[in-house]
């Protein structure tokens, strides 16, 4: 039974949501939820199109709505940019880092993150994913993680968040208790993480373990089912699962759910009752996803105040998650913004250091660049990525192989591919092509196995350092734009 009057719960149900909303100024309806509690709100692509003095001045007009309201980005560096969409990210993604192992780099890469957010006034960064990519076909994860082992991706999230939360901003860790082990996007459909108990403390809890010893402030869930510990329900929607962080690790700050529309954590029952099973599993932060229309916010409110009065949530469990939320609230930034250590020398050096070559590197005198189009993943969406070039084709489409060919005429071709070993229709035009002219493959994604047929340049994700890195080595055989 709850004592709180149905005002008090209206607030504190909407102190707990993250929305995002389309646009790069507030409407007068996210206004209004702002001035009754509602406990931030999430930047997204259709948020920052605009630039870096439109961004700030739309979170200043966020906090001036609402002096607790907490603002948060996807800004993971390399791959999944928000703020730099147009131009790539200014500092190595994770994977690249990964390669290039030098903790001193990958904290200096976290602290330009962290400033740069910190100068927009921007509370709340949702990196960096602490899964281990231990399957190379995971779908989701990728160059977006640090690497495929868990001791050096634990010393890595550590370092990253070291250098993010001393510029200011928070870290929130994901996808807890680990995404890499899966084949499966659960933006589209729920992954199951097989395996038992001994060999996911071994593996997948070992860089959260390192996140949470470094004082991480919040931990992202994720829409899985871990089978050695809840064979029904994803970890978002778990009491066992968010216990082992709270019990095992310790964790002690905002524990944040990844999208609840997510098909993974939604998909059987809609977004307000995924909402109110998360918060009775122990989540406190509830992400909502891109572009929402505040009628879902709404829509969520009602459900929770209603499972508070039916006796589903204990008004003490949701007064406790919408403090800990408040609690990623940072304070206000002095000064104008400045990226922080954009596109450094120490970034540019590294990113030379990150690239690998399978194989030898022919003459590219006259080489054409080229690009196959792959769909991004929802987590990256649709961003800068690779060197430019006209000469663009989908690998499934009929004729691809002959306009590249014609295109080049008799030339090396240069081409570049975002994990082509999930993509079988670009193995087969990377191997038809190749019968025909000499290729050189640019791999920005995950690289996988190797044609040993075709010499390979493997970039570990992309990033403006990587793009400058990559254009130096291939001029260095001759290439010019």
């Amino acid at each position: 039974m709850s004592t709180m009057t149905r005002g008090e719960l209206e607030r504190l149900a909407l102190a707990v949501q993250l929305p995002a909303f389309p646009g790069t100024a507030l409407t007068d309806d996210v206004r209004r939820l702002l001035a009754g509690g509602l406990g931030g709100v999430c930047l997204f692509g259709s948020n920052t199109g605009a630039g870096a003095g439109a961004v700030a001045a739309l979170v200043a007009d966020v906090h001036a709505t609402a002096a607790d309201a907490v603002v948060a980005v996807d800004e993971e560096g390399g791959s999944v940019t928000r703020l730099h969409v147009a131009t790539g990210s200014p500092v190595l993604g994770p994977a690249a880092l990964g390669v290039v192992d030098d903790l001193e780099l990958t904290a200096a890469a976290g602290r330009a993150v962290g400033r740069d957010l910190a100068g927009l006034g921007i509370d709340l960064c949702l990196g960096p994913v602490a899964d281990v990519n231990s399957n190379p076909d995971n779908p989701v994860i990728g160059v977006r993680s640090f690497g495929s082992t868990p001791g050096p991706v634990a010393a890595h999230v550590a370092a990253w968040v070291g250098g993010l939360q001393a510029a200011g901003p928070a870290a929130c860790v994901k996808h807890f208790p680990g995404h890499g082990d899966t084949a499966v996007d659960s933006h589209l459909a729920l992954p199951v993480l097989e395996g038992d108990l001994e060999r996911l403390r071994a593996r997948e809890l070992v860089p959260f373990r390192a996140a949470v010893d470094a004082g991480v402030a919040a931990v992202m869930t994720s829409h899985l089912v871990v089978r050695a510990l809840d064979p029904v329900r994803p970890a978002t929607l778990s009491p066992v699962v968010l216990s082992l962080l709270r019990e095992e690790l310790g964790f002690a700050g905002a524990v944040v759910t990844d999208a609840l529309d997510m098909a993974g954590a939604s998909g059987a029952t809609g977004v307000p009752e995924a909402a109110v099973r998360s918060l009775e599993a122990g989540a406190d932060l509830l992400c909502l996803g891109a572009d929402k229309d505040p009628a879902l916010v709404r829509a969520v409110q009602s459900a929770i105040v209603d499972a508070v009065r039916e006796g589903r949530i204990d008004e003490q469990r949701l007064a406790d998650a919408a403090s800990r939320a408040a609690g990623l609230r940072r304070a206000a930034p002095s000064g104008d913004h400045v990226a922080g250590a954009a596109d450094s020398d120490a970034q540019r050096h590294a990113a030379a250091r990150s690239l690998g070559v399978d194989g030898v590197l022919p003459d590219l005198s006259g080489a054409l660049l080229a690009r196959v189009d792959t769909a991004p993943n929802i987590a990256v969406g649709r961003a800068a990525w690779g060197l430019p070039t006209s000469v663009a084709v989908q690998a499934d489409r009929p004729g691809a192989v002959e306009h590249l060919a014609a295109a080049a005429g008799g030339r090396a071709v240069v081409l570049q591919v975002r994990d082509a070993h999930l993509h079988p229709a670009t193995g087969r035009l990377v191997g038809d092509l190749a019968e025909r002219t000499t290729v050189v493959l640019v791999e920005l994604g995950w690289p996988g196995p190797r044609d040993p047929q075709v010499t390979r340049i493997r970039t570990h994700g992309v990033s403006r350092p990587t793009h400058a890195a990559l254009a130096q080595l291939l001029s260095e055989k001759g290439w010019s734009a």
